[in-house]
């Protein structure tokens, strides 16, 4: 039967074509049977209509439209010629039927009005006038002749509405697939780009702490071992830190199949921006810090933002000051925000440095530091300061939770 099913659906005007076939056999079964063979030229006449109507039939899903003006005209040339009601006329309500659910609303419209019109005319053309009907009656007969046709339309147009519903919905469910998909994309995006600001702060600071002690540690290593010790100790230090938050930023790559997973250490916060700014001083940069204001608890957001901009921004000072370049820093805790100044009086690298492409200033660090910043409503100020250095200057809000 499925097969069945799917040959109809397959093949419709092939479908119609056999039906049409149909009631043309039926209507000239009819012919042949009721009709007076003395009058030839009346059993052409209703050959040739029921050979309009099962025409009609059969064209009706490709052409409604023109299939109705057909039907139309071969039901005025029924009138006119005074053909009886026969078999063919069934044709009218399967034409009213497919224009009211797949033609357009024009002649879904006229088709209303061919129906309202056809039995009052049939009545009025073929019912015997004579007192054998009444008034009442009369009205009787053509409502009852005029319900089949506009049940037809009734239903042809409520299957339209609910054509029209069903592609809605699958219009609707094939946006809502393209929007996920969308969704999806800007998502790992974000996350992508997410990763890449955190890979850039974590290799930029500690590897460029790690080189700075490396290259102290082979200076002075003949003459001051105990130096090379402690440069090399801080490089150690270093270095499992930076393992450390590698091992918890990949974190987010895993499946969580791995025991690791449980390993990761938090993420960095306002909290441990004086341990950092202890190891860049254990690095050779002289640092000032300060606390202005009352220390409270921040979003995770924001805490990570303020560790971040303050760990680049001294990574930059080591790699952009040049010799004997000091630093500062100070938070400042406002009733709605959080500040972060860093400065410095570095004077520019050597240019040796940039042969080297140890700083050639084609980084993404304040890229990341604005990217940063924007992402949880904050503004950023970056630049020279008057009579050399650099300055930054962040505004974190701190919205409240939720």
């Amino acid at each position: 039967m499925q097969r069945l099913y799917d040959f109809i659906r397959r093949h419709p005007t092939g479908v119609d074509t056999f039906w049409a076939v149909i009631l043309f056999g039926f209507c000239c079964l009819q012919i042949v049977v009721a009709g007076d063979h003395s009058r030839q030229a009346a059993a052409g006449v209703q050959t040739a209509l029921a050979a309009g109507m099962a025409t009609a039939v059969a064209l009706r899903r490709r052409v409604p439209e023109r299939m109705l003006l057909l039907v139309i005209a071969l039901g005025v040339g029924q009138l006119a010629l005074n053909v009886p009601p026969q078999v063919q006329d069934f044709a009218m309500l399967v034409i009213v039927y497919t224009v009211a659910s797949a033609g357009r609303r024009w002649a879904s419209r006229v088709a209303l009005v061919a129906t309202l019109c056809a039995a009052p005319l049939a009545h009025v053309r073929w019912m015997q006038t004579g007192g054998a009907n009444s008034g009442p009656e009369k009205v009787f007969f053509v409502i009852i002749m005029t319900v089949p046709f506009v049940l037809a339309w009734v239903l042809g147009d409520s299957m339209r509405t609910r054509k029209a519903y069903f592609a809605q919905l699958e219009e609707r469910a094939s946006r809502l697939e393209r929007e996920r998909e969308a969704q999806a994309k800007v998502a790992v995006a974000a996350e992508r780009a997410r990763i890449a600001r955190e890979l850039h702060d974590v290799v930029a600071h500690n590897v460029s702490v790690m080189v700075v002690q490396a290259d102290g540690a082979a200076y002075v290593m003949d003459t001051s071992p105990d130096q090379a010790r402690t440069a090399l100790e801080t490089i150690s230090m270093t270095g499992r830190q930076a393992l450390a938050e590698m091992r918890r930023l990949l974190g987010v790559l895993r499946t969580g199949e791995h025991e690791e997973a449980g390993e990761y250490v938090p993420q960095p916060d306002v909290r441990q921006i004086e341990d950092l700014v202890e190891t860049v001083r254990g690095a050779g940069l002289t640092v000032d810090f300060k606390v202005e204001g009352t220390p409270r608890a921040l979003p995770s957001g924001v805490e990570l933002t303020a560790y971040r901009i303050v760990q680049e921004a001294l990574t930059n000072t080591r790699k952009h000051g040049g010799p004997d370049a000091g630093a500062s820093v100070r938070l400042v805790y406002f009733d709605d925000g959080l500040g972060l100044l860093v400065e410095d009086d570095g004077r520019g690298a050597a240019h040796e440095m940039y042969e080297d492409g140890g700083a050639d200033g084609q980084g993404h660090g304040l890229i990341g530091m604005r990217e940063r910043i924007g992402m949880v409503g904050g503004t950023l100020d970056a630049g020279p300061r008057p009579g050399g250095g650099f300055r930054i200057s962040a505004l974190l809000p701190l919205k409240p939770a939720g």
